[in-house]
Order: C-alpha cells, then sequence, then structure tokens
C-alpha cells in the first residue's frame, strides 16, 4: 500500500505524475529502431529485422544502426578492413586481465577492459568526425577480442591472437574455442548478432545515451552501458531459460511446471516482455536458427522441453498477451555453439555495441544533458541536533 501511495505521488510544484522506472515516459526522440509490440515488428533504421537477418551482415547492420544508411559496396568493404586490423588489443590491457581474479564474472571484466581504452585512444575529441569512425571501429573491433582474451586467462592460457583471415563472427569463435568455426555455424553466430544489436531505449540504452549526454569520450559510454546490461534484470535471461529446461527436464512435465509456477506467481524465463504483446520477431528467427543448428550438429534434447512449454504456454499465458521472447531461444544456440553460460551477456554486449554507438552518435547530434526531475519523500525542513540530543539511528 505504502509503495502505491508512493507511486503515485505528484511533483508538489509542478503535479507531474511520478512514474516509477520512466515506464512510458518519452526520454528522448531516434531514428534508429522502432518497435510495434501489437503486431511483433521490429526494424532498424526502417528495414524489417526479417530482412536483415535474411540479406544482410552483423557489420552491414552495425553500419546501417550506425552510420543511418546500408554501406556501398565499397564502403563496407573498408569498414569491415578497418575493423579487422583494430581487433589487436595492447598487451597492456591483456596484461591487466591477467591480474583478475578467475572467479571474476566475464561482464565486470569485460566493463573494465572496455573503461580502459579510454585511456590509451580518448582524445575528448567527440567533435571530430574523424575520432568518431576511429572510436567506433575500434570499439566493434575490440570488445569481441576482450571477451574472448578473458575466457582463455581465466582457465590459465594466454589469449588467441586474432586472424586476419577470418570474418568477424567466425573469428571470435575461434579466438573463444582454439579451432576455427565451421562456416555454417558462424553465419547462425552471425545472425544471432543482427538480433541483439539493438532494441531501442532499454535500460543498458538510456544509460549510454545519460553518460553520452555529458559529452564524456565513448568509451566510458560503452562501459556505462556494459555495467548496466550486466544487472539480472537486464541480461542474462537465456542463462535462466537453460538452467529452467534442465530443471523441467523432458516435455511431459512441461505442464506441471507451467501450472505450478502460475500458481506460485513464479516468473517463467524466456516469457514475456515489456513492448510485445505477441511473440518477440527475434524469437521467431532464433527458432529457425535453433533448428537450423540442429539439423547440421545434432539435437540437442532441451529443444524439446522448450517447444513442449511453448506449447503448453499457448493456452496457459498468450491470453495475457505473454509470449517467448528472444531469450528463449537464443542460449540453444549458444550451448550448441559451444559458448560457456556465462558469457552468454558478454556476447550481448558484443552485439549491443552497434546499438549503443548508434545512440551514442545520434545523443550527440542533439545534445541536452538528461537531468530529469524528483519527488522528494523525505523529512520536513529541520533544525540541526547536538550530539548529546540524538537518538540511535536506524543503521544501529
Amino acid at each position: 500500500m505504502a509503495q502505491q501511495q508512493g507511486d503515485n505521488l505528484r511533483h508538489a510544484r509542478t503535479g507531474i505524475e511520478l512514474r516509477p522506472g520512466l515506464d512510458g515516459v518519452p526520454a528522448t526522440k531516434s531514428a534508429i529502431c522502432d518497435i510495434d509490440g501489437e503486431q511483433g515488428l521490429l526494424t532498424y533504421r526502417g528495414y524489417p529485422m526479417e530482412d536483415l537477418a535474411v540479406n544482410s551482415s552483423f557489420l552491414e547492420t552495425a553500419y546501417l544502426l550506425i552510420w543511418g544508411e546500408l554501406p556501398t559496396d565499397a564502403q563496407l568493404q573498408a569498414f569491415e578492413h578497418e575493423v579487422q586490423m583494430h581487433r589487436r588489443v595492447s598487451f597492456r590491457v591483456r596484461d591487466m586481465m591477467k591480474c583478475f581474479p578467475a572467479s571474476g564474472h566475464p561482464m565486470d571484466a569485460l566493463q573494465s577492459s572496455a573503461a580502459s581504452l579510454g585511456l590509451f585512444y580518448s582524445r575528448r575529441a567527440i567533435d571530430d568526425p574523424g575520432y568518431i569512425y576511429k572510436a567506433v571501429v575500434r570499439l566493434i573491433a575490440k570488445i569481441p577480442t576482450m571477451v574472448a582474451a578473458f575466457q582463455l586467462i581465466r582457465k590459465g592460457q594466454d589469449p588467441i591472437q586474432p586472424r586476419d583471415d577470418l570474418a568477424y563472427s567466425a573469428n571470435f569463435l575461434y579466438m573463444l574455442t582454439e579451432r576455427e568455426p565451421d562456416p555454417r555455424a558462424a553465419r547462425i553466430f552471425d545472425r544471432c548478432l543482427m538480433l541483439h544489436a539493438e532494441h531501442s531505449l532499454n535500460a543498458s540504452t538510456f544509460s549510454a545515451r545519460v553518460t553520452a549526454s555529458t559529452l564524456t569520450d565513448p568509451y566510458a559510454v560503452i562501459a556505462s552501458a556494459v555495467g548496466t546490461l550486466a544487472g539480472p534484470l537486464h541480461g542474462g535471461a537465456n542463462e535462466d531459460v537453460l538452467a529452467m529446461l534442465e530443471a523441467v527436464g523432458s516435455p511431459a512435465q512441461a505442464g506441471s511446471f507451467l501450472d505450478e509456477a502460475i500458481a506460485a506467481k513464479r516468473k517463467i524465463m524466456g516469457f514475456g516482455h515489456r513492448e510485445y504483446k505477441v511473440k518477440d520477431p527475434r524469437a521467431v528467427i532464433l527458432q529457425s536458427l535453433v533448428e537450423e543448428m540442429f539439423n547440421d550438429f545434432g539435437h540437442d534434447d532441451l529443444y524439446d522441453v522448450a517447444r513442449a512449454i511453448e506449447e503448453e504456454a499457448m493456452t496457459r499465458l498468450g491470453p495475457k498477451g505473454i509470449y517467448p521472447n528472444v531469450d528463449f531461444y537464443s542460449g540453444l544456440v549458444y550451448r550448441k555453439l559451444g559458448i560457456p553460460r556465462d558469457l552468454f551477456t558478454p556476447v550481448f554486449a558484443i552485439a549491443r555495441v552497434a546499438g549503443w554507438l548508434a545512440h551514442w552518435r545520434e545523443q550527440l547530434g542533439a545534445n541536452r544533458i538528461f537531468r530529469p526531475s524528483q519527488i522528494y519523500s523525505g523529512a520536513p525542513p529541520r533544525r540541526w541536533t547536538p550530539m548529546e540530543k540524538r537518538a540511535e539511528s536506524p543503521a544501529d
């Protein structure tokens, strides 16, 4: 009741109602991504995700998001070459990562490593188009290298250097698994990155825009977004989906699992989205990628459990507008690719760097520092109390 009363508070001077979490409050104007949650449509710069997933590549999609238009052949080749030439990280960054505890979470390692790039490349020259282009290239190129490097370092091994003859996604899988991936697997992973590259003003993207609005360097912008994505309410849901599927165990248990979860009002991982009232269009594409993976590289019994849960959920949750989201099937793809479970969110970050950078550039184009107001709910004005007259504080 107290929370409800607090949620309904209005600003005493402006009369504006409090909306916790800024739910539904427009905070910026953007031309990057559009979501139609009623129809289940997702577009990047006006292009349907379904078209991009079939016809594009991750780097081409990143170019589209950041620069606003699909590149010409010459522009794409130049962009791919620049990214390829900047994949390596300084030995000082690698040495720093070797000092991280092996038990540390990869997202914490990534946030620290991304922030450290500002020590090497930050000039605060955000009015220089050349600096902006180089920052975009460096971040897209080096983030995958740092994710793969920490994975090997925490196993007590030296990182593998990037291979200039491998494309973007294939090179990451090579650095991560220490073997050259099957081209079919690399293509599927590339499409996964496209699906996760951008999704409007979610928490990490908002964090990126707030940080960008202070006109700090782009490496701090990306580090702040990574830190936001690391929170359990944002990234990591696909890890929880796999744990859920393992706990359910078999397709025959799907119905009883859902009934128990609904009765206990437990969250069903991988279901529901604040934007979508139908099945997440990214989940539709990911499901086809899962089936493609299994046709090429062997079946995973957890997929049968996932299908059974989705089928049983149609009658139980569908009428409420709760359907599978992007996380429901993505973990099955990553699992088949041999990606460790606690790297699922860093892989999300590799993809979302493209969207974060697009919002960084857009924020710079018409910048105003974010400074929302608040509704004060503290004590009224009062006099200072001498030490001998103070009661014990609640902390004691």
